[in-house]
């Protein structure tokens, strides 16, 4: 084995090793480690929401579950990572096509969950296509986007934009509003990456605050978030606000060091511990330190993904993998956001933490995508026999 991964192997696990960015797979791979943490300190709480008189749930069965995905997870990023820019490229369009017709069928084949219809059941599983589909949008995007670096006259502008719709809509119909804000964020951040004009991003600002109204008035899903965050009432304790609120108060009870692992007590009347607020339970167990050095893991992997692109002279590779990092970076900032009542609920999971068998895997393939197309020869500009050829 370190044969094939010294130097002078032509291998492809070796040229891998050496090509691929071992600090951001090494950030990875602290986020699976500290998510396997966390499922286990909120795996108990959800236990025994969802126990009851006729079916008793094991306290860690969530944590073992999670280790299985991770098991399944770990493999995908590590093979998505050593694919060719090419063969990725198209295996991304194809799979691209392939989810948005899963997700057209996700409202007639799916089922509902806490009111919502996501989810594809596939008898051990259940499979949303949604999550998968992020990756995968972004990489086809960026390939469309790419195009204006030849002829800036193409209208990928138009075509971009009818596809994010088209799929807003498709999202809207589970309903899942949170989902709809990344997608259009990250096609956004692409167009700034691909150069439009200051006239059509403002004219793109002005769009969305009309949708944000238009969603409002006529999309009941976005209104009662919308005013059980501004407009909060004393109602069941399913409610929008008082889940921000719990989320609030077990973030806040473990102080800046936590009250120890397992001995969280806030935590069992948090919903949804172990996925959309598993941040809170990571505050109360390990502390607001604990907190701080997770922001600054994702904050880590942005901007090192960011400094590698400054000399990248290829406009695919560049608008891919600046956009897998702004998906990655967006949706822990919206989880993060949820948890500490700055934003709304809206369902969103903690990347490489909160637990979840698509989640897992679809946020491995996109990051398996990420480095494969940040993946490096360190010798290629070193060497003297390497020319550089212009017009």
């Amino acid at each position: 084995m370190s044969n094939q991964l010294s130097r002078a192997s032509k291998s492809r696990a070796g040229m891998w090793f050496w090509e691929v960015d071992r600090v951001l797979l090494l950030l990875a791979f602290l986020l699976i480690a500290i998510g396997l943490v966390a499922v286990a300190a909120a795996s108990p709480a959800t236990a025994r929401r969802y126990s009851d008189a006729s079916h008793q749930m094991a306290p860690m069965y969530y944590f073992w579950r999670q280790l299985m995905w991770v098991c399944v997870s770990v493999p995908v990023l590590i093979g998505v990572s050593m694919l060719p820019t090419t063969l990725a490229r198209r295996l991304s369009l194809i799979g691209a096509g392939v989810f948005i017709v899963l997700l057209a069928l996700v409202p007639f084949v799916g089922h509902e969950v806490n009111g919502a219809r996501r989810w594809i059941s596939l008898g051990i599983s259940d499979l949303q296509p949604s999550e998968f589909l992020k990756p995968l949008f972004i990489v086809s995007t960026a390939w469309m986007l790419s195009f204006r670096a030849r002829d800036p006259e193409l209208p990928v502008l138009f075509v971009t934009g009818g596809l994010t719709a088209l799929i807003g809509v498709l999202l809207m119909m589970q309903p899942d509003f949170g989902q709809t804000i990344v997608f259009g964020l990250v096609w956004v951040i692409l167009l700034m990456i691909s150069g439009i004009s200051p006239a059509a991003i403002a004219g793109l600002g002005g769009t969305a605050i009309a949708g944000v109204v238009a969603a409002y008035f006529f999309y009941g899903t976005a209104r009662t978030r919308i005013d059980n965050f501004l407009f909060p009432t004393k109602e069941a304790a399913l409610s929008d606000r008082y889940q921000l609120e719990m989320a609030h108060d077990t973030l806040a009870a473990g102080g800046l060091t936590g009250a120890g692992p397992g001995s969280g007590q806030v935590k069992f009347k948090l919903p949804e511990a172990h996925t959309d607020y598993i941040f809170s339970v990571i505050g109360e167990e390990f502390g607001l330190i604990a907190c701080a050095v997770i922001v600054l893991l994702y904050l880590a992997i942005v901007i090192r993904v960011l400094m590698k692109l400054l000399d990248e002279e290829d406009a695919f590779r560049l608008l891919a993998a600046a956009g897998l990092a702004a998906q990655f970076g967006v949706q822990a900032l919206i989880n993060m956001a949820v948890n500490t009542g700055i934003a709304p609920s809206k369902g969103m999971t903690l990347p490489f933490i909160s637990y979840g068998g698509s989640s897992m895997i679809a946020l491995s393939i996109g990051y398996g995508l990420l480095l494969a197309f940040t993946r490096r020869n360190p010798y290629l500009k070193r060497s003297p026999y390497t020319v550089r050829w212009s017009n």
